[in-house]
């Protein structure tokens, strides 16, 4: 195999040509299709880390704003638990007094009603002592009938 230069060399020669007219050609077309491809490209990644950033600050915001929403409920939480011990505290020391009140008044009653039964007791003693001592004075008694009335008489008493 030989080689053959003059084919080598007008390959070469084509080749060269063929560069010159692409360069002189397309060259500046390409050049600025593959300048408008990066820029593109770069204002993309830019883009792409400016909303990468905002992203970030809107994630910040939100983490803020929810740990605030989640303080404010806790307080809200340990306020209104505040208000129903308060209100429980009120209801049971109403209803104590009331209890207290209902207490005394039943003490009143009863003691309204011991001192009418004591009084009916003793009328009843003095009408049975009216009555006995009638008796004895209506009649002639002698001793044996004497104890048989008086013993009626606290039969009837209940002593």
């Amino acid at each position: 195999m030989e080689t053959n230069y003059s084919v080598i060399l007008i390959t070469i020669i084509n080749f060269c040509i063929l560069v010159f007219i692409l360069r002189h050609f397309f060259w500046d077309k390409i050049k600025g299709i593959i300048s408008e491809r990066q820029n593109f490209i770069e204002e993309q990644l830019l883009k792409v880390d400016e909303d990468s950033e905002k992203a970030r600050m809107y994630l910040l915001e939100n983490q803020r704003i929810l740990q605030s929403a989640k303080e404010e409920g806790k307080k809200i939480t340990e306020n209104q638990k505040s208000k129903a011990n308060k209100v429980y505290e009120e209801i049971v020391q109403d209803a104590s007094e009331e209890a207290k009140a209902l207490l005394d008044r039943a003490k009143v009653d009863i003691q309204r009603e011991k001192e009418k039964a004591e009084y009916e007791i003793k009328k009843q003693v003095v009408d049975l002592a009216l009555e006995l001592s009638i008796k004895a004075l209506e009649e002639n008694i002698d001793e044996s009938k004497h104890r048989e009335l008086i013993s009626d008489f606290i039969t009837k008493v209940g002593m």
